[in-house]
Formats: C-alpha cells, sequence, structure tokens
C-alpha cells in the first residue's frame, strides 16, 4: 500500500518540509512541498508541525489538504498507469495549492492566454497582421476546454507532458465524457498542435508528438448532411408564418441560402451592402473568418423581392436556430432523413429517422447553397463565394466526390459555346492543278 509522508533535511530554523510518497519499495518519490518550518516546531513522531500556535495549526492544515489530494490522484493515477515520478509529484503540489505562475509559458494553458493577449499583432497566411475575432473566440473557446480538463484530470499540463499518453486521455474524455461529436473533438487536437507549433517557434521545448499530432474526424460514410433543396426553399417562401419571429427567421433562411455564407456573415448584412448595377443586384460581405472580400449576385426572384422591400430584422444566430426547426416543420419540410441527435438523458449521439425540420440549423444555409449550385455553376465559383480555398475540402462539405467525368463535360460545355461564338471563314486548302 503507498504511504505518504512529510520530513525535514535540516534541523535550521527555516528548514523545508518535503514530501515522500512511497509507491513500493522500488518506487519511491520525493520533493520539496514548497513550505519552510522552524526545527524546532516540527515534531518528528508525527511528521507534522506541532500545535503551538496558530501559524503552526494553518501549515499543518496545508500539510493535511496535500496529503489527501495525493491519496486521491495517486490511487486513480495508478489505476490508469500514469508514470509516477518526481515531475508527477510536482506537478501535484503545484496543483494542489494553485502556484501555477500565469506568465510561464511553459505551461500549456498560460500560452494559449498569450497567443490570444497577442492575437492582435499575430502574423498570419498572406503576411497579414491580426487574427480574426472568429479565430479568437476559437482560441478563447479552446483555453475553457483545456481548463475543465485539467480541473478533471487534477493536473497541470505542460508542453512537455503532451505526449501520446496525455492525447488519448484527451480524446477518451472529450468523446466519452463530455460526449462531443467526433468532428469537435478532432478540432481540438488542431488546436493542440496549432499552439505547440507556435510555442516551438518562440523556442519553448515541446514534444515531437504534439508538433506531428493528427486531427481526426468522422467518416464520410458516418456523416449525416442536411441541406434545403430549391424546391424546399420556395415552398417555405410560399408558408405563411404565424409569428413576427417566424417570419424575419423565415426571411433570413431564405437569403441565407441563395448567398452561401457562414453565420455571422450573413447576420452581419444590412442594406448598406446592397448595390445595384446595370448587371442585377450584389451583396458586398468582408468574410469574419478569412478576413476576404466577397461579392454575390443575387438573381432569385422571391430573395431579391425580400433585400429591396422586406428586408428582415436584425436577429442574432441562437434566435435562429432556435427558431429555424419551427419554420421549417411549418412548411413542411416533413421528409423523414437519417441524422445525430443527443438522448437527452443519456447525453450520448443518436442515429435516428426523423423528420428533416429536426435537423435543419443555421449551419444548413451555406452547406445548401453550395450543394444545390454544384455542377450547376463551375466549382470554382462556387468556392469563391463561400470561402473554400481547396476544393477536396469543398467536396468534403458537401460530402461528394470529385466526379472528373463531370469536370471534363463542364470543359466541353465551356469549349462548344466559345466556338459556336466565332462566325465561319472560308479557307483554301490546297490549290488543285
Amino acid at each position: 500500500m503507498a504511504t505518504i509522508k512529510f520530513f525535514l533535511q535540516s534541523k535550521k530554523e527555516n528548514a523545508q518540509i518535503h514530501v515522500r510518497v512511497s509507491v513500493s519499495r522500488g518506487l519511491v518519490v520525493r520533493k520539496s512541498t514548497g513550505f519552510i518550518i522552524n526545527a524546532q516546531q516540527w515534531s518528528e513522531k508525527t511528521g507534522l508541525p506541532k500545535q503551538t500556535n496558530a501559524e503552526s495549526k494553518t501549515l499543518r492544515n496545508s500539510l493535511n489538504r496535500l496529503q489527501t489530494h495525493l491519496y486521491e490522484v495517486l490511487n486513480d493515477d495508478l489505476a490508469k498507469g500514469v508514470l509516477i515520478d518526481g515531475n508527477w509529484l510536482e506537478n501535484q503540489i503545484n496543483t494542489c495549492f494553485n502556484r501555477i505562475d500565469k506568465s510561464d509559458t511553459n505551461v500549456f494553458v498560460n500560452y494559449i492566454q498569450f497567443m490570444i493577449d497577442n492575437a492582435s499583432t499575430k502574423e498570419t497566411r498572406g503576411g497579414k497582421i491580426g487574427l480574426s475575432e472568429g479565430t479568437i473566440k476559437n482560441y478563447r473557446s479552446f483555453k475553457k476546454i483545456i481548463e475543465e480538463f485539467e480541473k478533471y484530470s487534477k493536473v497541470k499540463i505542460l508542453f512537455k507532458d503532451i505526449n501520446k499518453s496525455f492525447t488519448e486521455k484527451f480524446k477518451t474524455w472529450l468523446l466519452k465524457t463530455k460526449k462531443y461529436t467526433v468532428n469537435y473533438s478532432g478540432k481540438q487536437f488542431e488546436f493542440i498542435k496549432t499552439v505547440c507549433l507556435d510555442a516551438q517557434k518562440n523556442d519553448i521545448n515541446v514534444t515531437i508528438h504534439s508538433t506531428t499530432l493528427q486531427p481526426f474526424r468522422q467518416q464520410d460514410k458516418d456523416r449525416f448532411i442536411h441541406t434545403l433543396s430549391f424546391d424546399e426553399l420556395l415552398q417555405i417562401y410560399h408558408t405563411e408564418m404565424p409569428t413576427k419571429h417566424l417570419k424575419t427567421v423565415q426571411k433570413w433562411i431564405l437569403i441565407g441560402c441563395y448567398i452561401g455564407q457562414r453565420g455571422g456573415d450573413l447576420l452581419s448584412i444590412t442594406p448598406d451592402n446592397i448595390r445595384e448595377n446595370t448587371k442585377g443586384v450584389y451583396i458586398d460581405v468582408l468574410q469574419q473568418k478569412t478576413g476576404k472580400n466577397v461579392t454575390i449576385g443575387v438573381m432569385q426572384d422571391f430573395v431579391l423581392s425580400i433585400l429591396k422591400n422586406d428586408f428582415p430584422e436584425p436577429v442574432s444566430l441562437n434566435k435562429i436556430n432556435y427558431h429555424i426547426s419551427k419554420v421549417c416543420e411549418i412548411a413542411k419540410i416533413n421528409e423523414v432523413v437519417e441524422g445525430y441527435i443527443t438522448n437527452s438523458e443519456t447525453k450520448e449521439k443518436e442515429l435516428v429517422s426523423l423528420p428533416k425540420y429536426n435537423f435543419i440549423t443555421s449551419h444548413s444555409f451555406r452547406r445548401s447553397f453550395a450543394t444545390n449550385f454544384y455542377k450547376q455553376m463551375p466549382t470554382p465559383v462556387i468556392m469563391s463565394i463561400t470561402g473554400h480555398t481547396q476544393e477536396n475540402i469543398f467536396l468534403k462539405y458537401i460530402n461528394q466526390r470529385q466526379d472528373k467525368d463531370a469536370n471534363a463535360d463542364l470543359f466541353m460545355s465551356f469549349f462548344e459555346k466559345m466556338n459556336s461564338n466565332n462566325k465561319p471563314t472560308l479557307r483554301v486548302i490546297k490549290k488543285v492543278v
């Protein structure tokens, strides 16, 4: 059975109090607790401060607290096969008394905060300066997840701790304990790698494992993508909504599915973003995530009518997602489809068959646009509007595989159209005598 004892190595007035954790005959680790005491106030019999004054009583309580913490974590970590060594013990002492220096960038969560604090001067791809608000928001969310995992695991994460054992435990916690989706959990691994690579550039020692970490995502065969077709959008347009809130959401659905922007970019649009020229109505958008200026041409008559004559009131993304299912239900978007929902009791993701309106969210807008116009227009044109930069990522987004024949067909179609504009000419091939 493991034992935890406190001891002094000095008879001085300011003697360091050490702790010894004996796991087995061959495994004993020792570290300073960070506390000092006059050796005259130490009881060799109890291995604790004598109860002679208030200061000694407070110190004794702190050591008892540490002993309790170590027993709890030790038993748990032994069961999990965690390496018990000096680093482990030092980590647990600091965790118990919350002694981590917030300026110490060797601490993983501190470096995440460092990146957030310096986001405005961070150099990004293309030589641009400053991270977008969306990226900063994602880093803040990631930091909260790491802090929550630290509380769960009762350990402060250092860069040197990010090894295979750590990432496997983190993955299990994300998927099994927190019940996060595979894609959302995999995204946290992308953040780990990004932070570690950035830290490495600033001469912080990181593990090879952390900089070669591979993110993961749900397999294509397990994905269920739910979009609104052109016919379903027309159905929504022709359905009378009973309340003002539902009418507002109805308008944003129709605009969103015809301009192909992310939710935040969609809801930032005002009448000032709309302009007309000889060819029609254009909407100018500055995409928050990419920082790109994008212009979308709008041709659908009922969307034009909304934009020109009945522009919707501002609304939050949360409000959209709260009412969107109801709008689609009233519009009878009720084809039975498969998809995942979270069981309210078990908190597990379950594959079920339900009417489509149960699965439509604001994420469906951009995806509906991309899906509906795919193969109707050149893929690069669609990607320039949605903000995708790589065709393979775009095709995964709409759950499509690259169709080489379709690309060849499109090329021949454009070639035929190009040649049809050329006037026939008479040429003399060869003069016959």
